[in-house]
């Protein structure tokens, strides 16, 4: 048998061999990132729940590319720029995660099913104890989301691209996906990727950046205690649901798929059906995260990633998170100077809404340094809100970026 022969039953590694230099160098590049993916996950890293079906997906993806009927290169995964019904219906046939893709990605309905799980696992009552210190903190750490727009806009992003990637900053996955399916449906798969990789920054990276900005002196400050307060009833928890849910989708009802996703996890929460809690903050979150980080790395092809706007969103992407981290300190030191020096200003990372990482790690760096100082009923409020501050914003881009000629 001969060499072409035998490449001919390889098709992989053939059509590895047969590709341009640029290529081949993407796809090994990816195939070796995507283990690093699956390592970093299994060390815990980043979320193994997220990066480990994200690695193999990316490694399965770039190495098993073969010669189709047309004498084109591709694969039998998924093909996201079919359009035409017709097609999609052939292509549905063939491409095993062609139908979790066309009717849970593409759509954002992935994304919604996350977020209601993430809205059992809230509980708005640190959020209605302290809504406007939430609030002021929440928006502080948003800072990244606004100020990395025109950035974007002066490195050569157009403004739905620019929008879509100051997402980030909100370091939450589901809405930046969202946002980008709306805005920037070519981009959207490497704009998503880029902000579930480095939501593992807020894990290794926001210790330094407080460390950094925050003395030691002024990280050890202990809240005073809270004067005793009526606990927030269950019905109180779910008539907040209901009414801000109502009046969000009012303003902004581009992003009603967001709000009643997560404002009926809520619901459902304080509601005490312990069948709907288990399976929505269970098989529900999990499988779609799952298929979710599964889905992006299956979708993190050679061709795509070799796109020059990478590199740039890369970039931004990085400095949206930075902005918005050193946004909430800005905001915790405000508060700190407002109250003369009682409030610990580490609280305002927690604002960045990548629930409940930012809080606990709020905690965890104050906790070196005064293992006496409890800042996390503070943190988790904020946290709360940054959430909704963020689907917030993210309707804000998507109803007003398209308008603007």
């Amino acid at each position: 048998m001969g060499t072409q022969n035998i490449l001919n039953l390889f098709q992989g590694v053939s059509t590895l061999l047969s590709s341009e230099p640029t290529i081949i160098i993407a796809r090994i590049g990816l195939i070796l990132l995507g283990m690093l993916l699956v390592y970093l996950g299994k060390k815990e890293i980043l979320e193994p729940l997220l990066m480990i079906p994200m690695g193999l997906g990316m490694s399965a993806i770039n190495a098993g590319v073969l010669f189709l009927h047309n004498g084109q290169q591709g694969n039998l995964f998924v093909d996201p720029l079919i359009t035409d019904t017709k097609q999609l219906l052939d292509v549905m046939q063939i491409d095993f995660l062609q139908p979790i893709y066309t009717l849970t990605f593409s759509n954002g309905l992935i994304a919604c099913f996350v977020f209601m799980g993430i809205g059992v696992l809230l509980d708005v009552g640190f959020l209605i104890s302290r809504p406007f210190l939430s609030m002021f903190l929440a928006i502080c750490a948003e800072l990244g989301t606004f100020a990395t727009l025109p950035i974007a806009r002066a490195m050569g992003l157009s403004l739905n691209d620019s929008a879509s990637i100051a997402m980030v900053g909100g370091a939450d996955g589901p809405m930046v996906l969202f946002t980008s399916l709306n805005l920037s449906k070519e981009l959207f798969v490497p704009i998503t990727v880029v902000a579930y990789l480095y939501l593992g920054l807020t894990y290794g990276g926001y210790p330094y950046l407080i460390k950094l900005l925050v003395p030691k002196k002024i990280r050890a400050i202990k809240m005073p205690p809270k004067k005793a307060t009526r606990p927030v009833s269950s019905g109180e928890k779910m008539a907040f649901a209901a009414i801000v849910n109502t009046v969000l989708c009012l303003l902004f009802p581009v992003a009603a798929p967001l709000f009643i996703s997560l404002f009926l996890g809520v619901a459902v929460r304080e509601s005490g059906l312990k069948h709907f809690i288990d399976f929505i903050g269970g098989p529900l979150l999990y499988g779609s995260t799952f298929f979710l980080g599964f889905m992006l790395g299956v979708l993190c092809e050679a061709h795509l990633i070799l796109n020059p706007k990478i590199l740039i969103l890369l970039v931004l992407g990085i400095l949206s998170l930075l902005l918005s981290g050193i946004g909430g300190l800005i905001g915790g030191y405000i508060m700190y100077f407002i109250t003369g020096g009682k409030f610990n200003p580490v609280i305002g990372i927690a604002g960045v809404s990548c629930v409940p990482t930012t809080a606990k790690v709020a905690q965890k760096v104050v906790n070196e340094v005064n293992p006496e100082a409890l800042i996390l009923p503070e943190a988790i409020g904020a946290n709360i809100c940054g959430v909704i501050t963020t689907a917030i914003i993210a309707g804000i881009y998507i109803t007003l970026i398209p308008l603007i000629k």
